[in-house]
């Protein structure tokens, strides 16, 4: 696949044109995608239920082309939230990055899967 598509940019573009052509931007207001959002991280979600850890070889391959698919969908609705809301996701993960690096030091941390607030003061 053209790896220009990865770029958020293309996507967004993709996305923007999809929704151009069939004059759905006046429901894509920012409530409605956050609740399409969340419907398409649950379908994602479903695909791994009951399983015992989802990787790859326990998916097999029909399902993983399906897990795939609500994976796109759960980043173009991201997308085209972003969009609406002007938010620069680039960004945001950067600056996300940087709050999580003080939350969660790596030498303090490090192969411990517990909440920040639930390590013993220092």
């Amino acid at each position: 696949m053209n790896q220009e598509i990865n770029r958020l940019d293309t996507i967004r573009s993709l996305a923007r044109t999809f929704v151009e052509e069939r004059d759905w931007g006046q429901f894509h207001t920012p409530k409605n995608l956050s609740s399409a959002l969340s419907v398409e991280a649950a379908e994602l979600l479903e695909h791994f239920q009951w399983l015992k850890t989802g990787t790859q070889e326990e998916l097999g391959a029909e399902k993983l082309v399906q897990v795939r698919h609500e994976m796109a969908d759960v980043l173009v609705y991201l997308v085209l939230l972003a969009d609406q809301l002007d938010v620069d996701l680039g960004a945001a993960v950067q600056e996300k990055m940087v709050l999580n690096r003080a939350k969660y030091p790596a030498d303090k941390v490090r192969g411990d899967a517990r909440k920040y607030h639930e390590y013993p003061p220092d």
